[in-house]
């Protein structure tokens, strides 16, 4: 026994040549969700965050998303076929985004901000981190609409027959992330967020948690078919994650171990 894919058409409704996808409108809760919230930790009265200081960050940081997740798509998952076709890194017709490109352009955008707002980085990196995982919740639901993403064939009872990953069930990975890398790491960084964190230690455990639970996925996730497994035994996303956890876990004992003052993020 498997489920059946649920029949969602990835367009939501057409206008004449403009059609409006799902996938598209979960990138717009993702941004309306971090303006909300951004907004909502600038309002507090212990706040050093303007409303203007948060428009203009979550522009950089928009840009950092698309450019970043685009750049990272082509260079990690699709290279040699950017090599032959230059081109493609603007075929954004075709699709294609990565996590971890859009983490890096994220980073890049905060590091920018950082510097011409004269801030410092890993206050600004602990005000972002909270804004990231509803945003990837969505994300990953649009992948799940999409029919796209799936993961590897299984027989646990809720495996699923998806329309274009053959006749035998699968692990809906993308709803695994959803909860894991969405709803699960929100409600920890909002937990952790409570009570004043040493600066640097609430984007340090976004990386920790966001890299532990992708490489988790990533054993029920199906490889790129192009790629395959590395070695036999591990994926791209792996690979691209390690970094993640170990990033996190050295930013969070630096911030522990370093003597500073103590910067709340004001969950």
């Amino acid at each position: 026994m498997a489920l059946e894919f649920p029949e969602i058409d990835p367009i939501i409704f057409t206008v004449g040549p403009l059609s409006v996808r799902w996938y598209g409108l979960m990138y717009l809760i993702g941004f309306a969700f971090a303006m909300w919230w951004a907004n909502r930790q600038a309002a507090k009265p212990n706040s050093s965050w303007t409303k203007e200081q948060v428009s203009d960050l979550l522009f950089y940081g928009m840009l950092g998303v698309i450019l970043g997740g685009r750049v990272g798509y082509v260079l990690f998952y699709q290279f040699s076929y950017f090599l032959e076709n230059p081109l493609y890194l603007f075929r954004i017709d075709q699709g294609g985004m990565s996590f971890h490109g859009g983490t890096l352009g994220v980073i890049t955008a905060i590091c920018i901000f950082a510097w011409t707002r004269k801030k410092q980085l890993l206050e600004v990196g602990d005000f972002v981190a909270p804004l990231v995982p509803v945003g990837l919740l969505a994300g990953r639901i649009g992948n799940f609409i999409n029919g796209e993403l799936w993961g590897r064939t299984t027989d646990v009872p809720w495996g699923m027959v998806f329309p274009t990953g053959g006749p035998l069930a699968r692990h809906p990975s993308q709803l695994y992330e959803a909860f894991l890398e969405g709803l699960v790491l929100f409600i920890i960084l909002y937990v952790f967020t409570k009570k004043p964190r040493p600066a640097g230690s609430v984007g340090g455990l976004f990386l920790l948690g966001y890299g532990v639970f992708r490489f988790c996925v990533e054993y029920v996730r199906e490889p790129d078919a192009h790629l395959g497994l590395f070695g036999g035994f591990i994926s791209m996303g792996q690979i691209l994650s390690l970094p993640m956890v170990i990033a996190g876990l050295g930013l969070i004992i630096w911030a522990y171990k370093k003597p500073q003052p103590t910067v709340a993020s004001k969950a």
